[in-house]
């Protein structure tokens, strides 16, 4: 069933996955951080969301900014180790491994998420397309959240409301717009080969149309 959700904020950082160590964003918001964003507010396992298309609301503006980041991660293998030998450090110490890396972020944005939920097989006897609609526009309404929406990064929190008119789309966003090659989502089907997957995006007047997973426009 669909939901047409509006979100906005100051910042937002959706990273490109070529960006090895300074963090570069997408022009717009990802289809999987639209996922993430509605997943927020409402998740439930018998349910999944499928995002239809992204509306692009404000100018794409671009800022750079500078930010104290942890170098490091403490991996399953350091921690198997240090727990086999009952010896060694399971912490990091932010003094030793802080430092600033740029990160070139967009500024004031404001989108709106068209999507839909699918029923998953893992829903109970009494859930159905109905009861979720209505918990989701609930929700909504009153602006709760299982944990606060952010655009790409949780120190860019985003707002958001149930759309109630159509967007209009900025004067220069209008016609074709190339985006390149974006990230889709991530195939979780097999865990231990988590695989990215990608297609080619077009803002068409200020819209992303996001295609099916199984349009053949999806590629891994």
């Amino acid at each position: 069933m669909p939901i047409s959700l509006e979100v906005w904020g100051d910042y937002a950082c959706f990273t490109r996955p070529e960006m090895k160590t300074e963090r570069v964003s997408y022009d717009i918001m990802t289809p999987s951080a639209a996922r993430g964003l509605l997943e927020s507010i409402y998740w439930h396992p018998g349910m999944r969301w499928v995002i239809d298309r992204i509306h692009v609301c404000a100018p794409i503006r671009f800022t750079n900014l500078r930010r104290n980041e942890v170098k490091s991660t403490i991996s399953a293998r350091s921690a198997r180790t240090v727990m086999e030998r009952g010896k060694g450090e399971l912490y990091l110490a932010t003094s030793q491994d802080i430092q600033q890396r740029a990160a070139m972020l967009l500024r004031n944005v404001r989108y709106i998420i068209d999507a839909h939920f699918d029923i998953t097989d893992q829903a109970a006897d009494s859930d159905n397309a109905g009861k979720f609609q209505d918990i989701v526009k609930r929700r909504i309404k009153r602006g709760q959240f299982y944990s606060q929406p952010y655009f790409g990064c949780r120190e860019f929190p985003a707002q958001f409301k149930a759309c109630e008119a159509p967007p209009s789309c900025p004067e220069e966003l209008k016609g074709v717009r190339d985006l390149g090659y974006m990230l889709w989502d991530l195939d979780y089907s097999d865990p231990k080969n988590i695989t990215p997957l990608f297609f080619r995006a077009a803002l068409q007047d200020g819209v992303l149309e996001i295609p099916d997973r199984n349009s053949g426009e999806v590629i891994g």
